[in-house]
């Protein structure tokens, strides 16, 4: 049951260009947001899609291929883990965020 903790999978599609940062290591660092929808029917019986926003980052090989062949709009599928981060803004303030570490992409859709 150990590989079912902390595991994260989506498939979505690229709501932007994937950020890439290359580090004074030379390992790269891939950043970028990833929508996934889900559609189902009101009260009313209406058809509404909600739609949530991811913030993903992947690391190494996994972004240097995401450098090389994934755009904004491209249908993925990931998986991976939730990882949670602090730090302090300008202004002193402590900011939070959650992010989903990729660790495997697979790419989805047309070529």
């Amino acid at each position: 049951m150990n590989t079912l903790r902390n595991k994260v999978q989506l498939i979505g599609n690229l709501g932007n260009d994937p950020e890439i940062i290359t580090l004074e290591s030379g390992k790269k660092l891939a950043k970028f947001s990833l929508a996934t929808n889900e559609s189902y029917k009101n009260a009313k019986g209406e058809r509404v899609t909600d739609t949530q926003w991811h913030n993903v980052v992947a690391w190494g090989k996994t972004a240097e291929i995401i450098e090389s062949f994934v755009t904004k709009g491209k249908e993925v599928a990931i998986e991976g883990k939730l990882s949670n981060r602090s730090w302090e803004d300008k202004d002193g303030n402590k900011r939070y965020t959650t992010e989903v570490v990729c660790i495997e992409l697979l790419m989805l859709g047309n070529k």
